[in-house]
């Protein structure tokens, strides 16, 4: 509910604070007093499209606030929720427009967007008028309004579902029939590769242990023959032949010589021992040098292969066996594409069933509900003096998609046997305004939080006609709040809540006032409205008639 507007500086308001109510709020004044100027006002806040220069000559900026109350479970609750906003009790929209055009907007003294307004606008006010693009007159919107009629919102879930489940399906079927041509336009690349790799069979790391082996193969061919000579000098044939001799020869004289050899013979000895254990070593290492030359071919040979496979597919040598797994995956799926696709269509066959019997269920649900509101707003016309116009909701075939099948569009014939087309261009304006009065009384829930707002609707119906406007509008106050711009003193009368808007010159300055009516000055308002400008007695009491009821 709309508690308070506050206007600095837009267009002919200089300064302008009304406390708005629950129930009908009527706005009446003379033509051009400003009362479009409200609405252009609480549209700015709300982030609509309106004139481009709204604010006041000579000011440097213009600005509204508006205050709604926000009871719990409203709609603009999760709006706030996902703009990561905080929600109270209350809701404060503010926004400032500069002389150089510049718009600024805050919601709860939080800085946010033109499109933020906008989405909480949608749950917040509802404009509807002979000129008005937003509401009932778009047929981009009929079919929403038909479901909130209907109460069908289950029924369009289940349908978005299986929708999205269709969708899902077609797109996994397209994948693969994309990734299957692409698979067999490299039919004949993949099996020879596959081929070539998995006849060798890389594995993880291999190149290094072979580059190792090789490097020490390699080293062991280029220090043997050191090693080998070594041990020919140090073996019989070399020092320990030769120290054997000379230790033969000293001991067959040891004898003869009287102990003068024990001290040489004794290290000569100690030298056999050291030399036959250091010739052993050098044996030993000798011994673990020696390698298969064929081996060293080998090794080279498969290093060579790798590090070739790798340059090829341009790839490192350790992700050989890698790129084998993935070649060979896409060489099955390729082997299995067939069986995936007849499996994939299956699968979009049975997601297009449950959908169409989705679909063909919500579009029975409309037809129904047609029925029901077309009956409703029969009803709603009879009193509004148009019993002999026929309003019909036409249910079309439209391409499917996630609310289904079907293309609304409500139309009217004003006489029975003449055409039937659009509201905005077969009625005529007092036409119109009844039949957007009869639709909303049939279309509006009681619990939906919105404020609405007639601007002039019952322009063009007079008398008991305009009396049974009224009293719709005042039906549908009765759970919530309706603001209505009226020239009707019939609809005026009805208004629980009365502001007389009016112009005034100061200083060469046209300004435009809002004035809340106590009892007597509406008695003098509704008289204004009935006679004109000499307001008469007769037209006094006509008004306290209408105030009576």
């Amino acid at each position: 509910m709309l508690r308070a507007l506050e206007i600095r500086d837009m267009l002919i308001i200089d300064r302008l604070e009304l406390a708005f109510q629950p129930g009908l709020n009527v706005l009446t004044g003379e033509t051009g007093a400003g009362k479009s100027i409200l609405l252009d006002s609480l549209g700015f806040v709300l982030g609509w499209r309106g004139r481009a220069e709204l604010v006041r000559k000579g000011a440097d900026k213009g600005e509204v606030v508006a205050e709604f109350a926000l009871p719990p479970g409203h709609a603009a609750r999760a709006v706030l929720e996902e703009a990561g906003l905080d929600a109270g009790a209350e809701l404060i929209l503010r926004r400032v427009n500069t002389a150089d055009g510049r718009k600024t907007a805050w919601v709860n003294d939080r800085r946010v967007s033109g499109d933020v307004l906008r989405q909480l606008s949608e749950t917040l006010v509802e404009l509807h008028g002979q000129h008005d693009d937003r509401g009932l007159l778009n047929p981009r919107g009929h079919r929403l309004l038909l479901d909130q009629f209907g109460d069908l919102g289950d029924r369009v879930a289940e349908t978005r579902a299986a929708w999205r489940a269709v969708s899902a399906a077609q797109a996994a079927l397209d994948d693969a029939q994309d990734a299957l041509e692409t698979v067999r336009a490299e039919e004949e690349f993949l099996r020879h590769s596959v081929a070539e790799l998995e006849g060798l069979d890389p594995e993880l790391g291999e190149e290094n242990t072979l580059d190792a082996a090789r490097r020490a193969m390699q080293a062991a061919e280029r220090s043997r023959e050191d090693v080998a000579r070594a041990a020919h000098a140090l073996g019989l044939d070399g020092a320990e032949g030769a120290m054997g001799d000379a230790l033969r020869w000293l001991e067959g004289v040891a004898d003869q010589l009287d102990g003068a050899l024990d001290e040489p013979l004794a290290a000569l000895s100690r030298a056999v021992t050291e030399l036959g254990e250091a010739a052993q070593g050098v044996e030993r290492v000798l011994d673990a040098m020696s390698f298969d030359p064929h081996e060293l071919e080998r090794t080279e040979e498969r290093l060579f292969a790798l590090r070739g496979l790798a340059r090829k597919h341009q790839v490192m040598p350790d992700d050989l066996a890698d790129l084998t797994q993935e070649l060979r995956g896409r060489l099955d799926r390729l082997e299995a594409g067939d069986a995936d696709l007849v499996r994939l269509e299956s699968e979009l066959a049975t997601a297009r069933e449950a959908y169409d019997a989705a679909a063909g269920g919500l579009s029975a649900a409309r037809a129904e509900a047609a029925g029901r509101l077309d009956a409703a707003v029969a009803a709603e016309l009879a009193p509004l003096k148009m019993e002999r116009a026929v309003f019909t909701t036409a249910i079309t075939a439209a391409e499917d998609g996630p609310d289904g099948r079907d293309a609304v569009a409500f139309t009217v014939a004003t006489n029975p046997g003449a055409p039937a087309g659009p509201l905005n261009k077969i009625a005529s304006g007092g036409e119109l305004s009844r039949f957007l009065l009869a639709l909303k009384v049939c279309l509006t829930a009681p619990d939906a939080g919105v404020t609405m707002i007639f601007d002039e609707i019952d322009r063009g119906v007079g008398g008991a006609t305009a009396a049974a406007v009224g009293r719709r509008l005042a039906d549908l106050a009765g759970e919530g709040q309706v603001l209505v711009v009226t020239h009707s003193p019939q609809v005026a009368a009805l208004g629980q809540h009365h502001w007389r808007v009016e112009k005034r010159v100061e200083a060469d300055q046209t300004l435009s006032t809002v004035t809340p009516l106590t009892t007597p000055d509406r008695v003098d308002e509704i008289a204004r409205m009935l006679s004109g400008d000499r307001i008469t007695d007769e037209a006094r009491a006509a008004a306290r008639a209408l105030l009576d009821g």
